[in-house]
């Protein structure tokens, strides 16, 4: 009888402590993964990430000027301390301060305010990013500054970073191997217990019907787990679509500029001879495409300028073979050939822009999303125009009202509409710019 009962307490504990044992690697193994995935964020290699999503549309991290200044020497060139951690966070909050130095740049910059991050990144985040542009990678400054070869490989990871998803798929094998061990340990004591009652041997249950078992038995922690994962695989969906660009990923759009038929340089043509953008694309102010220049806006200037500063006559060559012009004898001899201009910025057909509404209704500068064309010499991407970007522009951008007669019967409307916040001007938020159906129909 005492034997008995020393062999069930014996056969009892070791099943109750495997069990247990179990329980808490399969425990464990959820919260790690939840954890991983919440704390990604956090991690000091995803201050890259957190930046070209927030702050690479505007700024690089050269010397260059996008939208905004290059941030090369930028820890320099400011108040030591928090500053550059409160600028990123609030930079309105510190101009209307009197900072003299918030003050200094937001002047420099045409009196453009940066987007205010307090309320969209978390301090951990700022800090993140605040570090990354502190301690850029050596390999995205000089990616930044090289040429169209590298525009597709621009991306180099840190040299001590460790993708999260090699740790957590190295974690699972090892949790794996653990449960094995413990389901084969708990297995032998039960059939040696049973061996010496005299009793057959327990056919051992498969992972799968244990870890059935197992869940029917904590359905509420298993079920919470479940409503974590849906909500965090939603949101990692709606980031996805939010980023959406030509390409699947986005960040490869930027610095894309491939190489044209004609090596045509809009740094001579807009920026050395003051070219107006609006004389080659002569349909930007009429119609929502800017229309791309034809052969004969070409020959409008090409018929007596027949040799180029930098490549002599062999690319006004092409447009003559083009236009089928002969320059000896200054007639048009053969057929035409149109010129196969390859397109630099391609948006979805399922999103609606319109040029003329942006250029000549909102007063918006040609440059706020192509870049400085006129010191480019090959026309290149320098945003990403994805969602994201298009959203943010509008919600920080103020619409041109004042003495502009479109928007008069809007703006009397808007100043009625935020009377009590005594505003003045609005952005194209205010006015209805971030709904789905202005961009999608």
């Amino acid at each position: 009888m005492r034997d008995d009962c020393h062999r069930n307490v014996i056969r009892n504990y070791s099943f109750i402590m495997i069990k247990s044992e179990f329980g808490k690697a399969f425990r464990f193994l959820n919260c790690f993964f939840l954890l991983l995935i919440f704390s990604g964020k956090l991690s000091a290699s995803d201050g890259k990430a957190i930046f070209k999503q927030n702050c690479g549309v505007c700024h690089a991290l050269t010397d260059q000027k996008i939208t905004g200044p290059g941030l090369k020497g930028v820890v320099d060139r400011v108040p030591k301390g928090d500053w550059l951690f409160n600028w990123v966070k609030n930079n309105e909050k510190m101009i209307k301060s009197g900072d003299a130095e918030a003050t200094k740049i937001f002047k420099e910059n045409g009196n453009a305010s940066m987007t205010v991050f307090e309320g969209t990144l978390s301090d951990e985040e700022i800090k993140t990013v605040v570090e990354f542009i502190k301690n850029p990678p050596v390999e995205v400054a000089q990616t930044a500054s090289s040429g169209a070869g590298a525009a597709g490989n621009t991306e180099v990871e840190n040299a001590g970073g460790v993708n999260p998803l090699y740790i957590l798929l190295a974690s699972i094998v090892i949790l794996g191997l653990l449960i094995g061990i413990l389901r084969g340990v708990r297995v032998s004591l039960r059939n040696s217990v049973n061996r010496k009652e005299g009793l057959g041997e327990e056919m051992p249950l498969t992972f799968w019907e244990e870890a059935r078992h197992w869940m029917e038995g904590h359905r509420r922690f298993v079920g919470v787990c479940l409503i974590a994962i849906c909500c965090i695989g939603v949101k990692g969906c709606w980031n996805s679509l939010f980023k959406m660009g030509v390409y699947y990923d986005w960040q490869t759009k930027i610095g894309y500029k491939p190489e044209q038929p004609i090596r045509f340089s809009h740094k001579i043509h807009a920026g050395d001879n003051a070219i107006a953008c609006q004389y080659c694309h002569n349909s930007v102010e009429k119609s929502r495409h800017a229309g791309i220049p034809t052969v004969n806006i070409c020959m409008n200037c090409h018929k007596g300028i027949q040799q180029g500063p930098t490549t002599g006559t062999k690319e006004i060559a092409k447009i003559y073979a083009a236009a089928g012009f002969n320059p000896k004898s200054q007639k048009y001899e053969s057929e035409p050939n149109p010129i196969q201009w390859i397109k630099v910025h391609n948006l979805q057909d399922f999103v609606y822009f319109n040029h003329s509404q942006h250029v000549v209704v909102g007063k918006i500068d040609c440059a706020n999303c192509h870049g400085n064309v006129k010191e480019m010499t090959v026309a290149e991407q320098k945003v990403p125009l994805t969602m994201k970007w298009c959203i943010e522009c509008h919600r920080k951008t103020d619409v041109a009202m004042a003495g502009n007669s479109y928007y008069e019967k809007m703006h009397e409307f808007l100043k009625e509409k935020y009377k009590d916040k005594h505003l003045n001007s609005f952005s194209v938020e205010q006015m209805g710019g971030t709904e789905c159906g202005r961009c999608h129909y």
